[in-house]
Parts: structure tokens; C-alpha cells; sequence
């Protein structure tokens, strides 16, 4: 009897009792299903999100004011807190809005090589926009920005024209709209929206352009904005206090150098001293990106912790049927090791029996797991996503349970006297 034998024997013993293999079968399928498919629909928002974070442009950043924290206790009344490091930092500037008179001389002496700075400013959100009887959801974020806005934060122009030096000197009423918006005003021809007359609110905006589509995503919505400039944002009681600056440089390795000049030239147009703390913060366009990921990562290790007790609960049962098995076959057992059957080849059988049906349960659960987790994947219109790394693994798992589970049986087995086997009732 050769190692194929006792493969044989327990294959057609699995085939043989279909109900009581198919429920441990299911059982395991379901702990690996709930553990693939978690992993795969967490794949496929890491891959959305790097889709959406990518096209905000890698060789950007951005510097916005510093919130404000409440502190009680000893030193309040001194105006000045001492930081970890020796720093100081005034109590007067914590909190202190970014203003337009600071961001436009940043803008104006800013002078690293090849770099590209926008003054933004975000104006109200949740707005209804208006084109004759048709308006949008009511999800639309005004903002409002400079000639550089576009290039900087990964924007590019369908058809007409960015903002001009004199749209935002003026602040007349005019903007660029985003591609869902457009559709949802003008239907099936969104190019129409040029020179229209839309209203934001209850004011009229004349359309100058139709920006190309970033992109729908279930975290981001980059297309439901309508762009103005930044003086014109000033017109909305709801808008922002504090304005933004944006700022691109033609190579990613710049990046490091550019944040350092533009924090140096920043704190001096803040009017900070060198023992003070910066008052501001300075942002990648990928930071958004990599907290969504770091969080996506704890939800993989709740899931994780799912899938291992559920296939502790199928160990469990696959060793108690197996156990079952042992007591059914007694006779069986007895019979082969009198013909002249060795023990390893009876311990052989029932562990090739337990890895035969923990493995057919971790193919049906990784298949399950696959088709369940890319349906998420369709929500968020992304690529077929197959974890590969997380296949493997699940694959190990249940070989390991299957082995655990079935080397106890086994080894009781074959422990059996032949002569007490036999006469087994």
C-alpha cells in the first residue's frame, strides 16, 4: 500500500459521506470567504484611493494655518508656551487665520525654481446649482482659486479657458465647472455649458470653462466642485476664513528642498521668530492617502481576527467529525491493519481525509471571497483585484487546520489492536 492508496481510500471516503464533508467543507469556506473577501474590497479602496490621491499630483503640497488647541494651567496668562523642544510659540498666532495679504506675498516671493503657487480658498459647500429648470444635488463645493489652481491641484481644462490675472483681480462673476456638474445641468452634452448663465445659490455666474473628469470616487468627489476665483469666494457669508496655498515643483526629488524654502519663506511672512513654532502646516497631496490606507490596515486586522476564530470554530468541528469517522471505521481500520496493513499507512488515510476536505473548503471560500470582495470592486469602478499574497496565506491556514484537526484521529487510528478492531461493535 503506497502513499496514492491511502490518498485514494480517503478521497472516496470524502465522496462517500457528501452531507456530513460538505458542512465542514462549508464551514471552512465561509471563515476563508469572510477573510478574502474583506481583504479584497480593502484592496480594491486602496487601489481607488491611490487612483484619486495620484492624479492630485505627487510633486504638489500645500500649506494651511495651524488650528488652534485650548491649554489650562500654569502659563496661561503669559502669552507664550514652551514646545518639547525649547520652542516657543505665541498664543496670539496659534489659530491665526491665513490671510490674503500673507498668501499673496508668499505667492509674490516664493522664487523656487520652477515651482507653481496658487492661493485658493474654500467657499461653501453643499450647494444647489441652477441652469433653467435644472439643478444639481445639493453636494456641490465652491471653491475658489487663481490661474495656477488647475495645474496644481491636478485639474485639466476640457474646452474654454482657465481664470485670468483680471478674473481674479475683478472678482467678477464667472467659473469653471466640474464634468459631473455639467452633465447634470446640460445632459448629454455638457460641451453646451460655454457663456451659459448658471446660479450658485441666487447669484449668476457666467461659464468660461468645462474641466475634464478626475475621476469618481466613493472618498473623494473631484468632479461635483465649481471653481470661481478667490476674490469672488469673498462674496459668500459661508466661505472659509482662512485662505490655502498650493504649490508644485517640476520633479518629485525637489520636494524635500521646496517644503524647507517654502517653510523658511513662509515663517517670515508669518512674522515668526526663529525660537517660535511654526504656526502653519505644510501637506503632500498623498498625506489624505495615507491615512485612509493606514486606516483601511486596522480594518484588515479586524478582519483578519474574524476569519481565524471562525476557522478555529471549523478545526474544532473537523476534528470532532473526524473522531466520528475513527469510531465508524473501527472495523475498516481493524480489517486493513490485519490484512497486513501498517500503521502509518492507516494514519496516512485520515489525514490525508482532513487536508482533502480543509483544502476543498479553502478553494470554494477563496472563490466565494474573490467574487464577493470585486463586487465592491464595481461600486468603485475599479480593476478585477485578486490578493494573491492573502490567497497563499489562506491556503497555509487551512492546511494547517487541516493537519491539526486530523492528526489526532489519525494517530488514534492507528493505534488500534487489529484483533480488538475487529470485534468492535
Amino acid at each position: 500500500m503506497t502513499a496514492f492508496d491511502s490518498f485514494t481510500l480517503a478521497w472516496r471516503t470524502v465522496r462517500s459521506n457528501k452531507l456530513r464533508a460538505g458542512i465542514t467543507i462549508a464551514i471552512i469556506a465561509f471563515g476563508i470567504m469572510a477573510l478574502i473577501g474583506i481583504i479584497t474590497a480593502i484592496e480594491a479602496m486602496n487601489q481607488s484611493l491611490k487612483e484619486s490621491f495620484s492624479s492630485m499630483g505627487a510633486n504638489a503640497f500645500s500649506i494651511r494655518f495651524k488650528e488652534s488647541r485650548a491649554r489650562f494651567g500654569p502659563g496661561d496668562g503669559d502669552g507664550v508656551e514652551k514646545t518639547k523642544r525649547g520652542l516657543k510659540k505665541k498664543k496670539s498666532n496659534l489659530g491665526k487665520p491665513i490671510r490674503l495679504e500673507e498668501a499673496e506675498f508668499f505667492k509674490a516671493n516664493y522664487l523656487f525654481p520652477g515651482a507653481a503657487v496658487s492661493i485658493y480658498r474654500r467657499g461653501p459647500g453643499s450647494q444647489e446649482l441652477h441652469y433653467k429648470e435644472k439643478k444639481t444635488n445639493p453636494q456641490i463645493t465652491v471653491w475658489g482659486g487663481d490661474e495656477n489652481y488647475l495645474s496644481v491641484n491636478g485639474y485639466s481644462i476640457n474646452i474654454g479657458r482657465n481664470l485670468n490675472s483680471l478674473d481674479v483681480q475683478s472678482g467678477r462673476n464667472v467659473c469653471l465647472l466640474g464634468s459631473n456638474v455639467a452633465t447634470k445641468l446640460f445632459g448629454d452634452k455638457p460641451e453646451q455649458c460655454l457663456d451659459k448663465i448658471i446660479k450658485i445659490g441666487s447669484n449668476p455666474y457666467r461659464v468660461i470653462g468645462l474641466l475634464k473628469s478626475k475621476g469618481s470616487s466613493a472618498m473623494l468627489r473631484q468632479d461635483d466642485m465649481v471653481l470661481t476665483s478667490y476674490t469672488n469666494v469673498r462674496k459668500f457669508t459661508n466661505a472659509a476664513s482662512s485662505y490655502l496655498l498650493g504649490v508644485m515643483v517640476q520633479n518629485i526629488n525637489e520636494l524635500p528642498v521646496a517644503t524647507d524654502e517654502a517653510t523658511a519663506v513662509f515663517r517670515a511672512v508669518r512674522k515668526l521668530e526663529p525660537v517660535e513654532e511654526s504656526n502653519f502646516v505644510i501637506e503632500k497631496s498623498d498625506k489624505f492617502a495615507e491615512m485612509f490606507i493606514g486606516f483601511l490596515g486596522s480594518i484588515t486586522g479586524a478582519a483578519s481576527a474574524i476569519g481565524l476564530i471562525t476557522l478555529i470554530g471549523a478545526a474544532i468541528g473537523l476534528m470532532n467529525i473526524m473522531l466520528v469517522a475513527v469510531n465508524e471505521r473501527t472495523k475498516e481500520v481493524g480489517l486493513i491493519k490485519a490484512i497486513g496493513g501498517k500503521s502509518r499507512y492507516v494514519r496516512q488515510q485520515f489525514l490525508f481525509e482532513s487536508m482533502i476536505i480543509s483544502l476543498l473548503g479553502a478553494v470554494c471560500g477563496i472563490i466565494l471571497g474573490v467574487l464577493v470582495g470585486n463586487l465592491f470592486g464595481i461600486i468603485l469602478k475599479t480593476g478585477f483585484v485578486v490578493p494573491w499574497v492573502w490567497v497563499a496565506i489562506g491556503i497555509i491556514i487551512c492546511s494547517v487546520v487541516g493537519l491539526a484537526a486530523g492528526i489526532y484521529p489519525a494517530m488514534k487510528a492507528a493505534r488500534l489492536n487489529p484483533i480488538v478492531a475487529l470485534r468492535y461493535e
